[in-house]
């Protein structure tokens, strides 16, 4: 399967428009056009529903467009290994999501970088589903993410327990006695998609079903500004709170007739 086709693939997927995809790809349209119909030939079916304004995925196309995304992947990392080999003796990727990268690697994987300056490092951050996945793929050596993976050819073990905290701004004072359950689901909730299975439903069953957050964000290191700017609380890890609670940036806020449930990490390793 040609992968310049399936370039031309994801970037009209983007784009949803011929010309668009044309100019991202530096090609004539019809260069486009010839591609997407040589990959739809070998395909065995349509994938998008065109009309003269647009072109959208079609459900075959939706299915698709994961393997495609993977396929670049795997030959982007094929090629880069072989790169590599060149100039450093081994190449150790490891997938991390933001939060555990803040708390607990950065110093550790410079201490690996000192004591093996001759191998390559290629850190990717991002969520703990994706990362699960690349580690499948054979993308990366070691995961370090909040999803557990027990699949024969892997080892998962706990990497770090957090405490999960409801913190605000250190100049809130609304909640200085602390807050209820029933407070909770009036108050300015600054939501943060953990997606931790058990956490992501803790937090989801506090309120409302098809409850609209004021604000939402997927990644937790970013939401602590907010936190401060906007008066507004929030669970988040403890090992994340620790640092600007010292700084006098943030505050937690007691609960008064609930608990928030321990977050488990771990570290998923090849082999």
């Amino acid at each position: 399967m040609d992968t310049q086709s399936l370039q031309t693939f994801l970037t009209l997927a983007e784009h949803r428009n011929f010309t668009k995809a044309a100019d991202a790809l530096f090609v004539a349209q019809s260069t486009v056009t010839n591609r997407i119909a040589e990959l739809e030939r070998e395909v065995g079916k349509p994938l998008f529903d065109r009309n003269k304004r647009k072109v959208t995925l079609n459900k075959e196309g939706e299915a698709f467009l994961f393997y495609a995304r993977r396929i670049l992947e795997l030959q982007s990392a094929g090629i880069q290994e072989v790169n590599s080999l060149k100039k450093y003796q081994e190449t150790f990727r490891i997938g991390t999501t933001n939060t555990i990268y803040e708390c607990y690697l950065f110093p550790l994987i410079q201490e690996y970088m000192k004591k093996h300056p001759h191998h390559a490092v290629k850190v990717t951050i991002g969520h703990s589903g994706d990362l699960l996945q690349a580690i499948q793929d054979h993308l990366l050596d070691v995961a370090y993410c909040y999803l557990p993976l027990y699949h024969a050819g892997f080892t998962c073990d706990v990497f770090a327990t957090d405490r999960l905290m409801l913190v605000t701004g250190c100049e809130n004072n609304t909640y200085e006695g602390g807050i209820t359950k029933e407070e909770l689901a009036g108050s300015n909730y600054l939501y943060c998609n953990f997606a931790l299975q058990e956490v992501g439903l803790f937090i989801r069953e506090l309120f409302p079903p098809h409850y609209q957050f004021g604000f939402e964000i997927d990644n937790s290191t970013k939401l602590i500004p907010y936190l401060v700017a906007f008066d507004g609380i929030s669970f988040v890890p403890e090992s994340l709170a620790a640092p600007y609670i010292s700084e006098g940036k943030l505050k937690s806020i007691k609960l008064l007739d609930f608990e928030a449930p321990k977050i488990n990490s771990y570290k998923i390793s090849v082999g």
